[in-house]
């Protein structure tokens, strides 16, 4: 294969990978060209985070920023009386899933030269991206919406992070980041093809913590969809190794009220179509102009899956199913749950099918939310 090198998806115009970046010279979003691969040889069982896979990397990092990031816990329970294997992702370092990404992105970005970065998250990217850019000896600014859960605004600020609160939607919060990147470079976990290949180290972990097999299903939350990318290009890259020999169907879950993916999905388009939004308890997917939309769906129907929007009632009742197994999960992560039951109950998914949930961030996230749903 050539070398690894961004591609805008849009046009097919490649740029090097030494070469910092955020978007492509026409404004859109990058990706990776495709990479190889590696087999469970290639593992570095030494190393007890998601760098054990650093070969599947596109570039050799050689200092990385980590702190035990990935090999969290899958747990086996049932759900609706459906096998679940819940994937606790909120074991990460700051909480969340977005660990995975912020390491990988912030390593590469420090070791080419970057000192200064820029973020804008709804909470948990921004945890993220804060802890490990101050663990790298980075300069680091979040951009947050104002109504963001404030447990997630004091751990950006307890870290050491320029947090800067924006009112209006989540949207808002964007367009202003984008505006402040013509000063600062934008690390931004939904823009950065690096924060993918985080992500992506999600499915060699689920391959791995399956005796080296795909599982049948994968459900995650869906916002911008870096888990949604991230599984798909990494089984893909293990079927393109010939370590799996087919792909697991993989599901976004989106709240009823945010749901412009679903929508789409729904729609049989892979352009946007006009779709309420209104407030969610799971703030966390409620982004409204997902800017990898076409990607996010290829991904969805390549692998035979779908996107569920999930009213609130639903979003809730399984928030309390789950803290009633002692899974303290945020609102965002609870709606995999609530997906499932819906799959469950239109036979897309059969009970004794290995269902993976990404339960992405940990309760203690949203505990005045929580706080408010329990009255």
């Amino acid at each position: 294969m050539s070398l690894p090198a961004y591609i805008d998806p849009h046009t097919g115009k490649t740029y090097p990978l030494t070469d910092p970046r955020w978007r492509s010279d026409d404004g859109n979003p990058l990706m990776t060209t495709d990479l190889p691969g590696i087999g469970r040889g290639e593992i570095d069982g030494s190393v007890r985070s998601l760098w054990r896979y650093a070969k599947a990397l596109p570039l050799a990092v050689k200092d990385p920023i980590t702190m035990g990031e990935g090999r969290t816990p899958l747990i086996e329970r049932r759900w609706n009386g459906a096998r679940a294997l819940m994937k606790l992702e909120w074991f990460a370092p700051t909480g969340s899933f977005k660990d995975r990404g912020a390491s990988v992105m912030l390593s590469v970005l420090r070791q080419q030269g970057v000192r200064h970065v820029l973020e804008d998250s709804s909470g948990n990217g921004g945890a993220a991206v804060a802890a490990y850019a101050v663990a790298g000896g980075l300069k680091v600014k979040i951009l947050v919406p104002a109504y963001t859960q404030p447990a997630k605004i004091v751990q950006m600020r307890a870290v050491g992070a320029e947090v800067e609160l924006v009112p209006g939607t989540r949207q808002d919060c964007a367009d202003e980041a984008e505006r402040q990147a013509a000063k600062i470079f934008y690390a931004s976990h939904n823009w950065q093809a690096l924060f993918l290949q985080g992500t992506k180290t999600l499915a060699y972990e689920l391959w791995e913590d399956l005796g080296y097999e795909a599982p049948d299903n994968v459900i995650a939350p869906m916002g911008a969809g870096s888990n949604i990318l991230g599984c798909w290009i990494g089984f893909n890259e293990l079927k393109r190794r010939g370590e799996i020999g087919r792909l697991p169907r993989i599901f976004g879950s989106q709240p009823a009220n945010c749901a412009p993916i679903a929508a789409s999905f729904k729609a049989g388009v892979d352009t946007p179509v006009e779709t309420k939004v209104e407030p969610t308890v799971a703030e966390g997917t409620a982004i409204a102009k997902p800017i990898r939309l076409k990607e996010v769906l290829g991904a969805i129907r390549g692998s035979g899956g779908a996107a569920i929007a999930v009213p609130e009632e639903e979003i809730i009742a399984a928030l309390k199913g789950l803290a009633a197994m002692g899974l303290y999960a945020e609102p965002t992560s609870a709606q995999t749950a609530a997906a499932l039951s819906r799959l469950l109950a239109s036979g897309a998914i059969k009970p004794e099918e290995r269902t993976v949930l990404v339960l992405t961030g940990s309760g203690l996230k949203a505990t005045q939310k929580i706080g408010e749903i329990l009255g």
